[in-house]
């Protein structure tokens, strides 16, 4: 108790300072205004939750204010929509999102303390060897085809879908201890027992995964990985989804719209033991790009629009005649980055993912290193957040308990500096073109997600930057979907502007994108056949630190290996973080209960939000 209270005071240190160099940080536009017209970071209030049994039920009770039920809530999403609705499948932003909300894991993240909360579980005890966890479900909850939710579900979803490797491993591939997972029992109709190898500090927010229902899900993994992948697909009947979350799967139109409907077996009820969700549906409808987003946001016809930043001052200006309120929400937990393709093998065909001449230049560390100090990232700040924002050196946010202050302070450019980091590699720059020292012209492809204008103006600048290095740089945005097959699947890619979410409070989080072996270890992506590959040196270090940190308890310990990984990655460079934005949001007035914090956003209590 005492440790989570310790950590818990050391967040809130951070909230706060963070507060104040947020207000800093929007010194380019927003100080121009008046002091009461300043955008202020939000301090939300913490809605507490309890348990209450009626009939037999062991409901989830919000505090929150009572509201209003029926209506609708319009949000929006780029690119070309969800690939899937399986959220054991997916490995997208835009996917997970749509999927998670039809289903809820045992456990979840306070959002506005970081702390861990009940969820699907009504109680959680764990016993003195700080090994073994006994879980009980909440008594006579229901799937939304009214079969109760029990302790077989849980196994199942454990043991079945997440260690038997289906779908996208990251979970499964986390929960490894020294080679071993944990064992999942069931001791009860509503009692399970988690057992890990050893003590396990991630081991509690893993168990946020959401819960299938065995009754559905089972016909799936009976016929194997490959029809599972398809299993819950864009395709599927939206009558055939059976879910635990608040809400339902209703329509799907392709590029077009989303449309979801309340669950009526949602267990989370008001202080009036009325259940919820308020809302009848919930609407994303499938934008293209952000342009198109603001448009129409500004025509009313979606409700809640995260800000480009070279729009902020305008709808700040705005804000006092207008149906909408901004919030600001602080730097994002994104972390936006440029990563290099390091992979010098082979696929199944025999072709190299990346050219041979390519690779060397790209396993060069002066070569990535000089790329790193060629970017102006307060360049990008000012010109591509409107100064609304911050430059990112480290692969944690700005937000993360685990944050190295040193590595966050970063460098500025210096093109000096990256042309002798050139020139001691061999590589000679002529008529301000560069080659390397076997007379090849130095020339790569940088891509990105089409339709996100930010990143498209990020890999111009970039582009530009590297030009004074003699570099040529062909940059080619390309569909999201598309992209992300690439990375994770094919592997043929050179270089990438792309984000990864942070969890600021567990650093393990990251470990499907360190571990030489996780599935988004992007600069080296690795296919389960290719476990004996052999590894960079600085790859064996980060598999070293992130199996030291899982099994170690107390904080500065866990702390200062995570500081180490985070030199790793600035010092190796594999991966060169970018910028840090500011989260201003704008949502219509007309909601109520809209309470949005800094971790978790503005939608997070979507369940509890209602139409005045």
């Amino acid at each position: 108790m005492k440790k989570i209270l310790y950590i818990f005071l050391i967040f809130i240190l951070i909230f706060f300072c963070l507060k104040s160099c947020i207000k800093k940080d929007l010194g380019y536009d927003i100080e121009n205004y008046s002091q009461e017209e300043k955008l202020e970071q939000v301090i939300p209030k913490n809605i507490a939750k309890y348990t209450k049994t009626i009939d037999g039920v062991d409901y989830l009770v919000t505090t929150s204010d009572v509201g209003k039920f029926g209506g609708r809530i319009i949000t929006s999403t780029i690119g070309e929509g969800p690939k899937t609705f399986n959220t054991y499948v997916s490995n997208d932003a835009t996917s997970s999102s749509m999927a998670d909300i039809m289903y809820d894991g045992l456990l979840t993240t306070n959002p506005i303390n970081g702390e861990i909360e009940v969820k699907l579980a009504k109680n959680i005890e764990i016993l003195p060897d700080n090994k073994t966890y006994i879980v009980e479900l909440r008594h006579g909850i229901k799937w939304s085809d009214g079969v109760e939710i029990t302790a077989d579900d849980v196994v199942y979803t454990f043991n079945t879908i997440v260690f038997g490797g289906f779908g996208n491993t990251s979970t499964r591939d986390s929960l490894y201890v020294n080679g071993k997972l944990p064992t999942v029992e069931k001791i009860g109709k509503y009692k399970i027992k988690f057992e890990t190898p050893t003590p396990f500090a991630p081991f509690l927010r893993n168990l946020s995964i959401p819960i299938a229902p065995k009754h559905v899900f089972k016909k799936a993994t009976d016929k194997g990985k490959n029809y599972f992948n398809s299993f819950y697909s864009t395709t599927t009947n939206p009558k055939d989804f059976v879910v635990s979350g608040a809400f339902k799967l209703k329509e799907y139109v392709p590029a077009q719209r989303v449309i979801f409907e309340k669950n009526p077996n949602y267990y989370l009820i008001n202080k009036k033991d009325e259940k919820l969700p308020y809302l009848d549906y919930w609407v994303t409808l499938i934008v293209g790009d952000l342009n198109n987003e603001m448009i129409k946001f500004e025509a009313g016809e979606i409700d809640i629009v995260t800000l480009q930043s070279s729009m902020i001052s305008k709808y700040k200006m705005q804000e006092k005649n207008s149906d909408y309120k901004l919030y600001n929400l602080g730097a994002t937990t994104n972390t936006s980055f440029l990563a290099f393709n390091l992979n010098d093998r082979k696929n199944e065909k025999g072709k190299f993912y990346v050219d041979p001449i390519k690779q060397k230049w790209f396993q060069d560390k002066n070569f990535r290193s000089a790329i790193d100090y060629a970017i102006d990232r307060d360049n990008l700040v000012l010109n591509i957040l409107y100064g609304v924002g911050q430059p990112l050196f480290s692969a944690e946010s700005p937000k993360s308990l685990f944050l190295n202050e040193k590595i966050a302070k970063g460098h500025k450019q210096d093109i000096e500096y990256a042309k002798k980091l050139l020139k001691e590699s061999g590589y000679i720059l002529k008529d301000k073109n560069l080659y390397d020292k076997y007379g090849n012209k130095v020339e790569f492809e940088l891509m990105t997600n089409a339709g996100n204008t930010q990143r498209e103006a990020t890999g111009v600048s970039i582009k530009d930057d590297l030009a004074s290095i003699g570099i040529k740089v062909n940059f080619k945005p390309i569909e999201f979907n598309t992209l992300v097959n690439k990375l994770t699947n094919t592997m043929d890619f050179e270089t990438v502007i792309i984000s990864l979410t942070s969890n600021p409070f567990e650093p393990h989080s990251g470990y499907n994108v360190w571990h030489s072996m996780g599935v988004l270890h992007l600069f080296n992506q690795r296919k389960e056949n290719e476990t004996n590959t052999k590894k960079l040196a600085f790859e064996k270090e980060l598999d070293e630190i992130y199996n030291k940190a899982s099994i170690e308890l107390e904080f500065e310990k866990r702390k200062a290996l995570y500081d180490r990984y985070q030199e790793i990655i600035y010092e190796e460079k594999p991966m060169l973080y970018l910028y840090s934005p500011i989260n201003i949001v704008a949502i219509r007035k007309k909601f109520g209960n809209i309470n949005p914090t800094p971790l978790s956003g503005a939608l997070y209590n979507l369940e509890e939000i209602y139409i005045k």
